[in-house]
């Protein structure tokens, strides 16, 4: 009887036996293994070679706002428009005559398209109910040009103010409060709105109408770096005032002074981040009832807006 040999690791012949390899030849190019089901064809452009889209900082297309009555609000709070498509079935009702009727006071072209045009422009998962408002994209202001006119207007005496003023959302994401806060700024002698271009929502058609067409006197601006750009502010004379809920000075007992002024707004829930409440030259807070937590930013902004604009109108007396 022969003896096995012990179990464990076994030698190979490093490719020198009797199914020793043979050499194929150089391996071919990708375009001639006609056998490989995935070959790729000459020219044909990879995902390592393909470029990502650049990100456009200025407007990027129009926006569209559907529906019977969002339109007839729309044209109401005089939001600018360049079309409205109407729907070759679409019921005509009192909405629809008033909707006609504005069309034609501020010449906006109308046209017709079918439904599946209709959805199309309209986008998925919205309800047109057979009307679209097209609303041009918003143009950006630069926040130091909308700074230093602030300033003319002041050294002219156009805006009937003693000081410059200008509010500063940071990272506001509800359309809504940018509107409200657009609004608010242009009722208390605001020349504008800074808003970051990052992490922070832009003009749209909600804005417009929730700013009651008020973006016409405090143009939104926005910011590649808030921080960066609060700093410039200041640089230029402006005093940066942070709002938030915390550990402030009261914003009556606050002595805002004879300056420029830049109202900070912070987002809604998080407040103002680090880096900018840090760079602000101020912090100031709204004394609220115990049983009230916060407010909404949009409200909060206007309640600090009405106080500077008291102190001021005090201080020019």
């Amino acid at each position: 009887m022969v003896a096995k040999k012990p179990a464990g690791k076994r030698i190979g012949s490093g490719g020198r036996g009797k199914k020793a390899l043979e050499g194929k030849g150089p391996t071919p190019k990708a375009e001639e293994r006609h056998w490989y089901r995935d070959k790729k064809k000459p020219g044909r452009p990879t995902t390592r070679n393909q470029k990502r889209p650049v990100r456009q900082d200025g407007p990027v297309g129009p926006d569209v706002v559907c529906g019977k009555n969002p339109v007839v609000e729309a044209l109401r709070a005089g939001v600018p428009a360049t079309q409205i498509t109407m729907g070759q079935r679409l019921q005509r009702d009192q909405r629809v005559a008033e909707i006609l009727d504005m069309a034609t006071k501020k010449n906006i072209p109308i046209s017709e398209a079918t439904t599946p045009e209709m959805d199309r422009l309209a986008g998925a998962d919205a309800v047109h109910q057979g009307i679209i408002l097209t609303v041009p994209a918003y143009r950006y202001q630069e926040p130091m040009d909308v700074a230093e006119r602030a300033l003319d207007r002041v050294a002219e005496r156009l805006s009937g103010r003693s000081q410059a003023l200008l509010v500063a959302a940071d990272g506001v994401t509800d359309p809504r409060n940018l509107g409200a806060i657009v609004r608010s700024t242009a009722a208390f002698g605001g020349s504008g709105v800074i808003v970051p271009k990052r992490r922070s929502v832009g003009v749209t058609p909600a804005v417009w109408k929730t700013s009651a067409g008020q973006l016409t006197h405090a143009p939104v601006a926005q910011a590649s770096n808030l921080t960066h750009t609060l700093k410039a502010l200041q640089e230029r004379g402006y005093f940066v005032v942070g709002l938030a809920g915390d550990n402030a000075t009261p914003i009556g007992e606050a002595e805002l002074g004879d300056v420029p002024i830049v109202l900070v707004v912070g987002a809604e829930g998080a407040g103002l981040s680090r880096l900018v409440r840090e760079t602000c030259d101020m912090v100031v807070s709204i004394p609220l009832d115990p049983k009230t937590e916060s407010l909404n930013a949009s409200v909060a902004a206007g309640i600090a807006l009405y106080e500077i604009d008291r102190q001021k109108r005090v201080a020019s007396r």
